[in-house]
C-alpha cells in the first residue's frame, strides 16, 4: 500500500515540479496518530523556506485530483522539505551523484552475515547493477560489492 501510494504521487507530481527543482523522494509515514506525506525536493543552490511554500502551493491541488482518493478519511499532513545532508539514494543517478561520498546501505538480506554497511561509495557498475563500497574497520580497508536490488534503503551520511 505504502509503495503504491508513493509511486502514484511521484508519477503525478514529477512533471509539475518546475526547473531547477528536483523531486528526490516521496515518503508516506505514520507519526503518532498522524499520517505524513513527505516530499523531499532539492535544487542546485539549496532549498529555502519560501521554495517549500511555493512548491506546496503547486503540489497540494494536484494531490486532490488522485482518483480514487488513496488518502485516509481522517486526513494527512503534506510536508515539502529539503533532503538535507543525509540525502536518500534511490535511483541510479542518485548513486552517480554520491560517488566518493560516505554512505549507509541497509539490505533486505544479509551479505556475509551483515545487513547494514557504511563506507565510501567508490564504484557503480551500471551494466551489472552493483555498487562498490570501501569499508574501513580498525585494521584494514576492504571493498564490498552490493547489488542494487538487495538494497532496501541507502543514503549519504555526514562524516564526523
Amino acid at each position: 500500500m505504502e509503495e503504491m501510494l508513493t509511486q502514484r504521487v511521484e508519477q503525478l507530481i514529477t512533471p509539475h515540479i518546475p526547473e531547477p527543482f528536483e523531486l528526490v523522494d516521496v515518503e508516506w509515514e505514520k507519526l503518532g496518530s498522524d499520517r505524513v506525506l513527505r516530499l523531499l525536493v532539492d535544487k542546485p543552490d539549496g532549498i529555502a523556506i519560501q521554495d517549500t511554500a511555493d512548491l506546496s502551493e503547486i503540489i497540494s491541488p494536484l494531490l486532490d485530483t488522485i482518483s480514487p482518493d488513496p488518502f485516509p478519511t481522517e486526513g494527512y499532513m503534506l510536508e515539502v522539505a529539503s533532503p538535507g545532508a543525509e540525502r536518500p539514494l534511490k535511483k541510479e543517478a542518485d548513486y552517480e551523484n554520491a560517488m566518493n561520498q560516505y554512505i549507509m546501505v541497509k539490505l533486505y538480506q544479509k551479505i556475509e552475515g551483515v545487513k547494514e554497511f557504511v563506507g565510501d561509495l567508490v564504484a557503480l557498475d551500471k551494466e551489472n547493477q552493483v555498487i562498490t563500497l570501501e569499508i574501513r574497520d580498525k585494521t584494514r580497508t576492504k571493498k564490498m560489492d552490493i547489488p542494487l536490488d538487495k538494497i532496501s534503503k541507502a543514503n549519504t551520511l555526514v562524516k564526523l
